[in-house]
């Protein structure tokens, strides 16, 4: 039996809105980065092509000559740039040692060297403007301008100079200008961008609502209580910049070793060469002795032992639905100990669906005659609890009648004329808190009811007496000129595969999951419950499951974080890994996760998370391999004399060997083992 958990308890009515930010993409060859490396790419397979061809040099020497100059120029003049600052940068050196190769006849292998740092340099290039784009686009969500009313009337005035007492009208259709509170006016607001709830809320006087979310059918007017600085969106945005300007501990380290690393290869370099000149050595030997040096001693096998299992294991979970943004993403899932999870649209499916239909006592209807009276009233609507009640219908195979004078009343429901009967589907009253008979009361005035229920609620108007249902399902009611006929559930739905993926990762990480959510906590109960989450937070902002992330992270331990709104982009940021399911969500937490789970396969998290970690395992294995080579080579050059065709064949042997290693991680055994744990 499939579980089963509520959406909210509001069925309103209102256009389906585009929930997420606008899409900006920056082109790919709009950057000068990717625009050198191509050229680079180019002209080293040309020169590639006519020089294994048996070509004369003239013909293939300029174009290697294009792939160092194109590829090159850049690095190695900002090489240039941190030297001047006493910052030896490892791009240098590989500059160095690509033109160190060229000077004794190793073109082909500089040219390639230059090509892989030209690659690398554009994809950091892309991910940055990427992520830029993102911000951006969120930003977009916000309006531009607003209506602020004032005694002389409406004026339209930009956002930014908004102040905090104002009052705006907000129209239908209108995004809210700014965080503040409903003064006057009734309607409902899609708010999924900021809380993550799957359905628009109902708004009315006192009740809070947020900038850049969406307004209904209603009209409002709504008092502004923040700066537009201090928005809720506009802390998102801040919040996202903030996490990506921050060094995880891993990169500060690499960057220690970098430059250590870098600077004991040029002295060591000058050394081999040096000290023999000074015995007396011949120039050229010395100096194919410390070209030699340069070449085994060069860091390509140890960047080969790291990158062909990570990207080996990208490749591998891209076939199975996951996309893994890069080797160093790969390598941080592999590294996590506890998991946060977000619930609408993760653990469940984000959409509403019928669940249960249930005829009154003496209406004489049957659930399907009942569905079929509900749908013909729905079927005009946009609303998505509609939409579902409409999809169940047709499921059924049901017929759906044509309706007429049909209604929509913001946070109420609707009405329409079906066969002659005025058909009303609307809220029944809050099942979460309220206790209902199995039967209508005796006492109550149904026609009473039924208005309260579709035209408006009345102070003097007693509730419907409604069938029992489960808590934290959307209850509708059901009326036929003004009597109540039955009710229909509906309810997000559990992903299949949640129960066994919250299994699976309390098994990876010792610990099971965390809930983390800004749906009600009734509802987050309910899937914790169905999931065998313990720790649930509920009704939380942005900036809560930000603060749930680093409470956990201040603890020692390293997040990954689940989650597909724009809600959830501050917590992916801030999580030391992050997972984005990938059918619906915003273009701002696919762009700020290192993963996205393509097809919203549930089960895949676990899976990549197990086969980084055998990624990390041959990562460990190679750099030995690489390590051990280098180690060798190093010292049969210093202490002996490595001839150089053998020198070169060891360092290219060692960096096949450990590629071929990596690609262990492409076989589809690799995948099945991490399903299968």
């Amino acid at each position: 039996m499939v579980a089963r958990v509520s959406t909210t308890l509001t069925p309103t009515r209102v256009p389906s809105p585009a929930r997420t930010a606008p899409r900006r993409r920056t082109r790919v060859l709009a950057l000068p980065e990717a625009r050198w490396a191509l050229a680079s790419t180019v002209a080293f397979m040309a020169a590639l092509v006519l020089d294994l061809g048996g070509l004369p040099w003239w013909a293939y020497g300029p174009l290697y000559a294009v792939a160092y100059v194109t590829g090159g120029w850049e690095p190695a003049l900002e090489g240039l740039r941190a030297l001047r600052d006493r910052t030896l940068d490892v791009d240098l050196l590989m500059i160095v040692a690509a033109l160190g190769a060229a000077a004794i006849g190793q073109v082909r292998d500089g040219a390639l060297l230059i090509v892989i740092f030209a690659t690398s340099g554009a994809l950091e290039a892309l991910a940055t403007a990427r992520t830029a784009d993102s911000v951006r686009g969120l930003l977009d969500l916000a309006p531009s301008m607003a209506t602020r009313l004032t005694e002389n009337g409406e004026e339209p005035v930009p956002t930014s100079e908004l102040a905090v007492g104002d009052v705006l009208l907000i129209r239908p259709g209108e995004r809210i200008g700014a965080d503040g509170r409903v003064l006057e006016g009734a309607s409902e607001a899609d708010q999924a961008t900021i809380t993550g709830e799957p359905l628009p809320v109902t708004k009315g006087p006192g009740d809070e609502v947020f900038a850049g979310t969406l307004n209904g059918t209603g009209v409002l007017r709504v008092r502004v209580g923040r700066d537009p600085a201090d928005s809720v969106i506009a802390r998102i945005v801040t919040l996202v910049e903030e996490a990506s300007r921050t060094k995880a501990p891993t990169q500060l380290f690499i960057e220690k070793v970098e430059q250590r690393y870098a600077l004991g290869i040029v002295i060591a370099t000058l050394a081999v060469f040096g000290v023999p000149l000074i015995f007396g050595a011949d120039l050229t030997d010395a100096l194919l002795r410390a070209m030699t040096f340069m070449i085994v001693a060069s860091p390509c096998a140890v960047v080969l032992a790291t990158m062909p299992p990570l990207l080996s294991a990208i490749a591998n979970a891209g076939r199975h639905g996951v996309l893994v943004k890069s080797a160093v993403a790969m390598e941080r899932l592999g590294e996590v100990d506890a998991v946060a999870l977000d619930k609408t649209g993760t653990l469940t499916e984000g959409t509403p669906e019928v669940s249960a239909v249930r005829p009154l006592p003496g209406s004489g209807l049957t659930p399907d005659a009942l569905l079929a009276l509900a749908a013909a009233a729905e079927h005009p609507s946009e609303h998505p609890l509609g939409r579902a009640v409409v999809r169940a219908a047709r499921e059924r195979g049901l017929r759906i009648a044509d309706a007429r004078d049909f209604a929509a009343v913001p946070g109420r429901g609707v009405t329409a004329v079906v066969g002659g009967r005025v058909i009303g589907v609307g809220r029944a009253g809050d099942p979460v808190t309220e206790s209902v008979d199995p039967g209508p009361s005796p006492d109550a005035d149904p026609g009473a009811d039924a208005t309260a229920v579709v035209d408006g609620p009345r102070a003097d108007a007693p509730r419907a007496a409604v069938p029992g249902t489960e808590d934290g399902d959307t209850v509708v009611l059901v009326t036929g000129d003004g009597v109540p006929l039955g009710t229909l559930a509906l309810t997000d739905r559990l992903r299949p595969q949640a129960p066994a993926t919250t299994a699976a990762l309390t098994a990876l990480t010792g610990t099971a999951p965390v809930l983390l959510t800004g749906d009600n906590a009734r509802a987050a109960a309910r899937v914790a419950e169905a999931t065998g989450l313990v720790d649930v937070r509920a009704d939380l902002l942005p900036e809560g499951k930000v603060d749930a992330v680093r409470e956990l992270r201040d603890a020692g331990r390293k997040v990954l974080f689940v989650g597909d709104g724009v809600n959830d982009a501050p917590a992916l940021a801030a999580a030391h890994s992050g997972i984005a399911m990938g059918r619906a969500g915003s273009d701002l937490a696919l762009e700020t996760a290192d993963a996205v789970v393509v097809r919203d396969e549930l089960a895949t998290v676990p899976s990549v998370v197990r086969l980084s970690r055998a990624a990390r395992r041959l990562v460990v294995q190679n750099l030995v391999i690489a390590g051990t080579f280098i180690t060798g080579l190093v010292l049969w050059d210093l202490l002996g004399h490595l001839p150089l065709p053998l020198g070169v064949a060891g360092h290219e042997g060692s960096t096949v060997l450990v590629g071929l290693n990596g690609l262990r991680l492409l076989r589809e055994t690799a995948w099945r083992q991490g399903t299968r744990g």
